[in-house]
């Protein structure tokens, strides 16, 4: 029959890790089983390449959740560093800081085509597109034509593999929110000058935090202390584990999941409760008897990702977190600097190591590029840009990401919907956690909120609290997890396509 443990999550990334240590904490029995053989973390991990370390995307730990801030300072206690955060845009062989400064921006655009944007934007003003329907007529309402050409067209296009004329308006009008174009200038005065606003000022851009806590040897560590933690109370991660079906016994209300390793041999588990933090689609299609709403979860999209690091010989320190890339001329959407991170992710201390992120769908040119292409592309692309001299990298690694983004298309909430009420009605004790598993684009804390929340819904034996209305804005209060429901209100904005 197998091994019977009373929870079993599958997928070791913050969403599962976080609901196995709660629940661990509690002393309930608790198994976790990832695929991957070698790390933990999912999406969170720090791959580790001849001991230069790097993330998957980069992670901040920020949070207005004083639940997961506490959680994070109570697995890592002793490992976290303030880090400056510093990004830039590069756009046709220039640097602009981001958030911009306006001195510098119209330095670098020149003052041609800077008295162009103002006049593409007083044409704007004077004759805005009626109810804009597209991302495209949005921006350009607000922003004028040319900015829109220089500041959002290109990254946006790159990074959803949507045209702009595709995409809703509804989600540029979430994205840039609270922005204008006199208030951008007025901002980008003051940094230009060196005037900081108030911490916590009132309509401050929460996205504009300037520093940002980390752990010294990346997000990994997080992951790798909260298993060792899972492990030290008696709970088990097994690392290796593809799970191939999960079969819901209802007169039992009992599941029992097969499972493949790594050495090809199979393991059989039965459980009370599963937690999936695996993505729908793939979660849903290893369910029998087979889900009503079978159909649904395969409509459902991903966005993959790729990241190609390069390791070098430093010909100068960049300062930089992170450079968005909106040059249309290049198709890596967003340049990593590692060291700027955390200098421990660098082993010898001298060599400059940058992750390119090219965004695709799997399957596509880039997908299924050879490893050694990619990288000869990266080296071109760096060189482009003036990162690094291609004849300075000695060495480089390519890292594919499956699903990395889920995609808001226009009919996924309707899918996701039906999916809920399917699993509902027929498979209780089945817990959706995560962003995959959820299939919704949130960051690592509100993952970590939903594994928190779902673990306290089987240690009550009840729903007593919607997992699904944690999303990226959401304000938590001294309350704890007994205030969620009201604390917990919107989503963070995905473009979504134009509505037929």
């Amino acid at each position: 029959m197998g091994q019977h443990v009373e929870t079993l999550v599958i997928g070791a990334g913050p969403a599962g890790l976080t609901t196995a240590y709660t629940l661990a904490k509690a002393g309930r029995g608790v198994t976790v089983l990832e695929m991957d053989p070698v790390y933990v973390g999912g999406i969170s991990r720090t791959v580790d390449y001849k001991g230069f370390k790097f993330d998957i995307g980069g992670h901040r730990f920020f949070s207005k959740s004083k639940e997961v801030v506490d959680l994070w300072n109570e697995i890592l206690p002793d490992d976290f560093i303030d880090r400056p955060r510093l990004s830039r845009i590069y756009y046709r062989e220039k640097f602009y800081a981001y958030p911009l400064k306006a001195f510098e921006a119209l330095a670098n655009l020149g003052v041609w085509t800077a008295a162009l944007c103002m006049a593409s934007f007083g044409l704007a003003k004077a004759r805005p597109i009626k109810d804009p329907t597209t991302f495209h007529q949005w921006v350009r309402n607000q922003f004028g034509e040319k900015l829109f050409s220089i500041f959002f067209k290109t990254y946006t296009e790159k990074v959803w593999g949507m045209s702009c004329d595709e995409i809703s308006a509804d989600w540029a009008s979430q994205r840039i929110k609270g922005l204008d174009l006199a208030s951008a200038i007025i901002d980008g005065v003051k940094r230009s000058l060196g005037v900081k606003a108030k911490a916590g000022a009132e309509g401050a851009p929460k996205t504009l935090i300037e520093s940002f806590r980390y752990p010294r040897k990346g997000p990994g560590m997080m992951w790798e202390a909260c298993a060792a933690k899972v492990a030290a109370l008696g709970g088990e991660v097994r690392m290796g584990r593809k799970v191939d079906g999960l079969h819901f016994d209802a007169a039992r209300r009992l599941w029992t999941v097969n499972v493949t390793c790594q050495d090809g041999s199979s393991e059989t588990y039965t459980a009370d409760d599963v937690v999936s933090s695996a993505p729908i689609r793939e979660l849903m299609s290893a369910i029998s008897p087979t889900p009503i709403s079978l159909f649904h979860a395969g409509e459902l999209m991903y966005r993959d990702f790729i990241t190609v690091v390069l390791i070098g010989t430093p010909q100068k320190e960049l300062p930089d977190n992170w450079i968005y890339i909106h040059d249309p001329s290049v198709k890596v959407g967003r340049v990593q600097n590692f060291r700027s991170w955390s200098p421990e992710m660098i082993p010898d201390g001298v060599s400059t190591c940058l992750g390119l992120e090219y965004f695709c769908f799997e399957g596509d040119g880039l997908w299924v590029a050879r490893d050694e292409d990619l990288v000869e592309q990266a080296k071109r692309e760096i060189g482009k840009i003036g990162l690094m001299a291609p004849g300075d990298v000695y060495d480089a690694c390519v890292v594919r990401q499956h699903k990395a983004y889920p995609v808001y298309d226009d009919s996924y909430a309707e899918h996701v919907k039906m999916i809920r009420l399917d699993l509902k009605m027929h498979f209780p004790g089945l817990h959706l956690v995560g962003r995959n598993g959820m299939h919704k684009y949130n960051n690592q804390d509100h993952a970590m909120m939903t594994g928190i929340l779902t673990a306290e819904n089987i240690l009550a034996g009840e729903t007593v609290h919607d997992v699904w209305e944690v999303n990226e804005d959401a304000e938590y209060g001294e309350a704890g997890v007994s205030g969620a429901r009201e604390a917990l209100s919107s989503e963070r904005a995905v473009p979504r396509k134009v509505a037929a």
